[in-house]
């Protein structure tokens, strides 16, 4: 039964996967005068972490209990180092902090698909020893990062989503947030706004 329900849960992870990509991948079309269309390049998003690298402080706001119902909140501070690989379409971030629960390190991993335009983000925890749930899949339009994928939280099937927003060379912010109902309503439950260090 076990076995069962983890080829269910991976299939439902790969068909959203899959859907996801072919909603995002869809080439682009522009009106031109007479009515007809023409097909405009996808933009080629492999330097849009670029923002990224260097080193950071980082502000973080973490809701305690996610889909609870609860509305408290901690804050602690942390430190994340990013840099590129292969050239820039691939790249990396070490993250660290100490909190109430004890001290956090992880790393960020994440590659660029030239064929999609699209980001696979990858999470590994150092407490772990692994590379934990599926990656987030997305891209970058106007300086504003969106990303997705399904997993499970606490054994509920959620969507989860992270918006990384710029705000300029030394600031910017990332946003994780979880659906119940399939992306109808988020809840934001983790802010983190970085400041570069000098």
């Amino acid at each position: 039964m076990k076995a069962f329900r983890n080829v269910r849960a991976c299939f439902v992870v790969c068909t959203l996967n899959l859907l996801l990509l072919s909603q995002l991948a869809v080439t682009q079309t522009t009106p031109t005068p007479g009515g007809a269309t023409q097909q405009t390049a996808e933009r080629d998003g492999q330097h849009d972490f670029d923002f990224l690298f260097g080193r950071w402080k980082v502000h973080n706001r973490q809701l305690v209990k996610p889909l609870s119902g609860s509305d408290k909140w901690v804050e602690f501070d942390a430190t994340s180092i990013a840099r590129p690989i292969w050239n820039g379409s691939a790249n990396m971030d070490e993250f660290e902090a100490n909190i109430p629960a004890g001290h956090i390190e992880g790393m960020s991993i994440r590659l660029y698909n030239a064929k999609s335009h699209q980001w696979s983000i990858y999470w590994a925890s150092h407490s772990a020893g692994t590379i934990g749930f599926p990656p987030t899949v997305g891209k970058f339009n106007n300086g504003r990062g969106e990303f997705f994928d399904q997993e499970d939280y606490n054994g509920k099937n959620i969507f989860a989503r992270y918006v990384w927003t710029v705000a300029s060379a030394d600031s910017c912010q990332w946003e994780q947030a979880f659906s119940e109902d399939g992306g109808k309503t988020w809840e934001t439950n983790w802010i983190m706004v970085f400041t570069r260090e000098k």
